[in-house]
């Protein structure tokens, strides 16, 4: 996106000091509350809550809550760029909110080139509370499948502590004859109501994908108790995470098809009725938008529970060139790995999920600072501001954390509105996530890239389909944490999304083909 930047002319020479937005003398350089011009922001080197490493990105995360320590561990893939011949160890985190992470560094190494877990795929960890010991379950595959004669297989290591982890080399589950071992990864082992262990791992059977299942008495000795769940149509399910909520049981899953890319989940109030969910490639989906759970900027995810409350998490992508635009639409691929995003689930009366703010990351960002017109037609009213149809509201330049909240209230119900990032009073382009109309009391969110020099509707980054609220009242909240921004409307819809650019700059409300209301505005950072 090109757009002219605009400084005040007489510091014009010593904002030139660096080209970078993370020089605090060149930020003490600009007027950042008086002007509105597009500025040239990058991210700062460190994310304080949506997780990213000093160096390289988040690959799939793997939380579990930990009865010992009373806090959440979250194993991930590190990924490094460009990545060695044997890649992808477990490094790990901790959280008491799911706000703010302390990281454990690198806990399970990956193998030589020449043992099988040359590469660490996705898995899972659980604690044995008879033996007083952790047991992480993780994909190996081979970076030479010619020495090893298989590409996949199931492998485990175990601590004490959770922190110093030592792999059992006696112990591997491979497909066998029953499975394709070219495909025999991303374990979930949970303890179930029978007393007893079960693993699922995401495999292929006869050309179909399936999650297969093995149970255990001990999390060592594990027999096959067949196909869990047969994936549908040409689909294959990756990072399955087998849970209960209340009377409910879920299974939580990434859709690896391209022209999908989303975490999903289906539900049933017992295990049989989960499982019948996609036999015979029923396609039997537990709310109307084929349970998606949030854009394709969510991936891998996967969650752990404490008491009453549940979080997922999962990592947003980067854009290679870090360009907004490249955001891998189908048939490509998005980048892989990047930041780690929390939400907290809800489960409403008929079992359905959704995904909602995290009370941490709230609290977290609790600092108000003063908001600012600084552009658009509209007007003042009741404390907020009216906007007729087509016309915007262009607030003051976002902090590098951001906390939105605000209303949104269109005159018709079918009222198509937008917020915009990225965006300055002098800006050809700038990012809208737009609620859209889709016709019998529903909504969509999608992207998309407005002004002058926009191209308007990005494929592969729409988001989410969702019924319109019944009073027609939208009541929003924006997180941000640099490049990465979580949007929630009532406490019923998730969207993440990638936006390079966002805080140093300007945001705005839009109304297009309705009036609206814009009230309850606030604004905080950390």
């Amino acid at each position: 996106m090109k757009s002219n930047i605009i400084m005040i002319s007489a510091l014009f020479a010593l904002s030139m000091m660096s080209c970078s937005s993370d020089d605090h003398v060149a930020d003490t350089a600009k007027d950042w509350d008086n002007t509105s011009a597009y500025f040239e922001s990058t991210d700062n080197s460190g994310y304080s809550t949506f997780y990213k490493p000093s160096v390289g990105y988040v690959g799939d995360p793997m939380p579990f809550y930990d009865p010992v320590a009373g806090n959440f561990k979250i194993m991930y893939l590190q990924e490094f760029r460009p990545n060695s011949a044997t890649f992808h160890p477990f490094w790990c985190l901790e959280t008491e909110d799911a706000a703010t992470y302390r990281s454990l560094g690198e806990v399970i190494p990956t193998g030589t080139q020449s043992e099988m877990d040359g590469a660490l795929g996705t898995g899972s960890v659980i604690y044995d509370d008879a033996t007083k010991t952790y047991y992480t379950f993780y994909t190996a595959h081979s970076v030479n499948k010619a020495l090893t004669g298989m590409n996949e297989a199931i492998m485990v290591a175990t601590s004490t502590d959770c922190l110093n982890w030592t792999k059992d080399r006696s112990f591997m589950l491979t497909a066998g004859d029953e499975y394709s071992s070219d495909d025999f990864r991303d374990p979930c082992v949970i303890k179930g109501e029978d007393g007893r262990f079960h693993l699922l791992v995401s495999t292929v059977k006869g050309g179909k994908g399936v999650i297969a299942e093995y149970t255990s008495d001990n999390l060592h000795d594990w027999n096959s108790a067949g196909v869990f769940m047969p994936m549908m149509w040409d689909r294959f399910y990756e990072c399955p995470d087998l849970f209960k909520m209340g009377d409910w049981w879920y299974l939580v899953y990434s859709e690896k098809h391209a022209a999908v890319r989303r975490v999903q989940y289906f539900k049933g109030r017992t295990l049989e009725e989960l499982k019948s969910c996609t036999a015979n490639d029923a396609g039997i989906w537990p709310d109307a938008h084929e349970g998606m759970l949030d854009s394709r900027a969510f991936y891998a995810g996967k969650t752990a529970g404490k008491g009453n409350e549940r979080y997922i998490w999962g990592w947003c992508p980067t854009r290679a060139g870090e360009d907004n635009l490249n955001v891998g639409a189908y048939p490509a691929e998005p980048e892989w790995a990047g930041a780690l995003v929390a939400h907290k689930l809800v489960q409403h009366s008929d079992g359905t999920l959704s995904l909602t703010a995290v009370d941490g990351i709230k609290n977290k960002f609790s600092t108000p600072y003063t908001l600012s017109k600084m552009g658009g037609e509209a007007s003042e009213a009741n404390g907020g501001y009216s906007l007729a149809a087509g016309q915007h509201v262009l607030f003051n330049r976002l902090k590098n954390t951001n906390r939105l909240e605000f209303t949104v209230t269109p005159a018709d119900k079918n009222g198509r509105f937008g917020i915009s990032f990225v965006r300055g009073s002098d800006s050809d382009a700038y990012y809208t996530v737009v609620v859209n109309p889709e016709g019998d009391g529903r909504r969509k969110i999608n992207l998309e890239q407005e002004g002058p020099a926009g191209v308007g509707f990005i494929a592969g980054a729409d988001g989410y389909l969702f019924d319109a609220p019944a009073d027609g009242v939208y009541n929003i909240t924006i997180l941000s944490d640099n490049s990465v921004c979580t949007v929630y409307i009532n406490d019923n819809v998730a969207y993440t999304a990638r936006l390079y650019g966002m805080h140093k700059n300007c945001w705005s409300v839009n109304s297009y083909d309705s009036p609206l209301a814009l009230s309850n505005i606030k604004v905080y950072t950390e």
